[in-house]
């Protein structure tokens, strides 16, 4: 469930909403039909003038004029060389997005999708920018009962099979590899000097001296593992392959090499027995108390889990019950941030669009289609909490908010007030103070609903009729009651 943005300072008058001005720009919003609004913001002349001068200057730096060294070039002489109009027209383009973004922050509205910037004229000089921006927005929910929700929540346990894999862990942890005196095998690790050339000609990077290999690790370009395994020590082996088309370095990337390999020693690696000695090794008294304590993290961990599911299960029965006027285009917009978001996080782990498209074998509109529905319960959930927030006057104090950021000042080495001037001074705080108030929206839902057992929400499933849908909450009664014959 994303953060939602509230409205705030503003005035409604004759379905004109009206912002507090900002520092910059002064904005108007009117309401429209479908969850969108048009934007009319205003650029005083002074903040026109003075990236007009701004962008002057950049362009100075380029220009070349006689009697003027390169950079150097006064910005009313660009002015008047190139043209105020040139100028300006550059200038607002550079702009335009920052002042939108200030449009939206001055209003509070919750943009969904890309704004549609309407035509617009150069002002002469003294006279205001004047822009029209529609853009769609969060949806106002109308909001049902969200209070004594019967919602399901599975009770946390743990599986020995859990503990098993933990204990298998450790012993991987505390392996030790012994000399084997056979040929290589699969599980195997090998200890190996290799030269690797392309036609004949060693490469950079190509070379290695007592390498650590494990056969079957898949941690090498394939076929290299493939060609050690039965090798023996002492023995010397080529090796030829292909490096992948995708491989990192391009100058290789799809070209069959050679390597001749040394193997100077065959590796086996001995796990520990699971008895007490393995859990004294760990720092335990003995396996039952290792296990025993295996056993309480994993259970924090799966406690921690079923609150999570709980809360969404009772943010999502909220949902239910409220009416949120979705539109298929902003499902659409939605759909598209979500997919840009995921784009943007792939990117920092080096997956671009062309790499993933192809990884997961469909078409980008294939993508967005399948995301249309997580979009919507998305927008709802958003509407759903920004509404509750609305009725219950949610306003997180500042004690809440300097322990909301406490983890971050922690991990930055700062104190949480120093963090929270900065945020501040730097136009987030309110950003963080939203996403909190959300948080204790979510928390307001989950801590007034009745959890009941799995088997019984899923029997109220079942037993839910399709006339309940006929009143005034139309399907989404089903959540909030157990319906039985006679009801």
């Amino acid at each position: 469930m994303g953060a939602a943005r509230r409205k705030r300072g503003l005035t409604v008058d004759n379905g004109i909403v009206t912002g507090v001005p900002a520092a910059a720009v002064e904005t108007t919003v009117t309401e429209l039909a479908d969850s969108r609004v048009r934007l009319h913001v205003q650029v005083p002349s002074a903040e026109l003038d003075s990236h007009v001068e701004r962008k002057a200057r950049q362009l100075g730096r380029e220009l070349k004029l006689p009697g003027f060294r390169k950079g150097k070039v006064p910005a009313p002489l660009v002015i008047q060389r190139v043209g105020r109009e040139v100028v300006l027209e550059e200038a607002v383009r550079d702009t335009i997005s920052a002042w939108y973004a200030q449009a939206i922050e001055t209003t509070g509205i919750v943009p969904v999708g890309d704004p549609e910037i309407g035509r617009f004229d150069l002002p002469p000089q003294g006279a205001p920018l004047e822009l029209s921006i529609e853009v769609g927005v969060l949806p106002k929910a109308e909001l049902g009962s969200y209070e004594g929700l019967e919602v399901a929540r599975r009770e946390p346990a743990v599986e020995d099979a859990q503990i098993d894999q933990e204990v298998d862990a450790l012993r991987e942890r505390l392996a030790r590899l012994e000399t084997a005196e056979r040929a290589a095998a699969v599980g195997d690790f090998v200890v190996i000097d290799y030269l690797g050339s392309i036609d004949g000609t060693p490469f950079p990077g190509g070379e290695g001296r007592d390498q650590l290999v494990e056969l079957g690790g898949g941690n090498l370009i394939p076929g290299f593992e493939e060609g050690l395994l039965g090798a023996s020590a002492g023995e010397k082996r080529t090796v030829e392959l292909s490096f992948p088309d995708d491989y990192g370095a391009a100058e290789l990337a799809g070209r069959p090499a050679t390597f001749e390999i040394a193997v100077k020693e065959v590796k086996l690696k001995q796990l520990p027995d699971v008895d007490d000695d393995l859990a004294i090794d760990a720092g335990f008294d003995d396996l039952q108390a290792l296990r025993e304590d295996i056993r309480g993290r994993l259970l924090e961990v799966e406690q921690g889990k079923v609150e999570g599911e709980f809360m969404q299960a009772a943010l999502d029965a909220a949902v239910a019950g409220a009416q949120v006027a979705v539109t298929p285009e902003l499902v659409k917009a939605r759909a598209r941030e979500m997919w840009e978001r995921m784009l943007h996080s792939l990117s920092h782990r080096g997956i671009s669009r062309e790499a993933y498209l192809q990884i997961a074998a469909r078409e980008e509109q294939e993508i967005l289609a399948e995301m249309e529905a997580d979009a919507e319960q998305a927008l709802r959930r958003e509407a759903v909490v920004t509404a509750v927030v609305a009725a219950e006057q949610i306003e997180p104090t500042e004690q809440e908010l300097l322990a909301a950021i406490a983890p971050t000042a922690e991990r930055e080495q700062i104190a949480p007030e120093k963090l929270l001037e900065d945020l501040r001074a730097a136009g987030r705080l309110e950003d963080v103070r939203e996403d909190l108030a959300a948080r204790k929206a979510v928390e307001l839902i989950a801590a007034r609903s009745t959890p009941i057992a799995p088997e019984q929400a899923e029997a109220r499933e079942q037993l839910w009729t399709p006339e309940q849908a006929e009143g005034p909450a139309g399907a989404a009664a089903a959540p909030g009651k157990l319906w039985t014959p006679g009801d």
